[in-house]
């Protein structure tokens, strides 16, 4: 049986990965394992594509739940084509202003249940297979008021580039999907901390055109997918620029929008 498996699979990207990835590859697809908290959310989705969906509502950050997913795979043993880990949240503040319980929870979803996930569908991975790793382009930069979500995403980043290496005698591809801010739920969670910066929510992409290129970048072997052409002059300032430069320059920024945005009695 071959198959992909999907994370976050109930809303944003990770629902979009799943129409598009039945869209371009059904007819290689016996069924598409849906991995998400919200189980009315993936019901919704059966039906409407061109492949069986198994649904598997369950919190990936609890290792019991996870057992479920363990014994499937250890019952079907299925050729896993496609393995994307979508799952991921960010709150808006700075660090210690959260409850400690949020600032561990990045942690746990966005770094400790992508590895468990991709620990435990590694052996069923076919050879040639596809991993597509939702990063972000915090990952490219620390981010002073997310910085805990940038950090999580530099984890996702760094290890997805090593998990390339490791798997290239197998043929297998792991692409880390770094694009900026996506017009998705994401924001709606992480703004209920904070309020994002005015030109985060000016250049926010269409989450179709990001998920498109990410699998068309996923195809071609590319180990990061960037989507944009400000995103992808980010990325390069990030790599040839000093980030204490960056992050000045960021301060000064957030300075003049804020002094821009005051009013002043008269």
């Amino acid at each position: 049986m071959r198959i992909a498996v999907i994370t976050g699979a109930s809303s944003g990207m990770g629902m979009e990965t799943a129409i598009q990835l039945a869209d371009r590859y059904g007819r290689y697809l016996d069924e598409i394992w849906l991995i998400a908290r919200r189980g009315e959310r993936m019901e919704a989705l059966k039906g409407k594509l061109p492949v069986a969906l198994r649904l598997f509502p369950m919190d990936i950050t609890d290792r019991i739940q996870l057992e479920r997913l363990r014994l499937a795979l250890e019952e079907e043993k299925p050729r896993v084509l496609f393995l994307v880990n979508a799952a991921g949240f960010g709150k808006i503040g700075t660090i210690g202003s959260l409850p400690l319980e949020t600032e561990a929870g990045m942690v746990k979803l966005n770094c400790q249940a992508l590895c468990t996930v991709t620990h435990l569908v590694l052996p069923y991975m076919a050879d040639r297979g596809r991993i597509l790793q939702y990063a972000s382009s915090a990952a490219f930069l620390p981010q002073p008021g997310f910085a805990i979500y940038a950090a999580t995403k530099a984890f996702v980043l760094s290890y997805s580039r090593a998990l390339n290496v490791e798997l290239r005698n197998r043929g297998i591809c792991v692409t880390a999907v770094c694009p900026g801010p996506v017009k998705t739920e994401f924001f709606d969670i992480a703004e209920t901390t904070g309020q994002i910066p005015l030109y985060k929510r000016l250049t926010m992409a269409d989450p179709v055109k990001v998920v498109r290129k990410a699998i068309r970048d996923s195809a071609a072997g590319k180990t990061v997918s960037v989507y944009g052409l400000l995103m992808k002059l980010f990325y390069l300032a990030a790599k040839v620029l000093p980030h204490s430069l960056i992050l000045k320059g960021w301060e000064m920024l957030d300075e003049k929008i804020l002094k821009t945005g005051e009013t002043t009695d008269a």
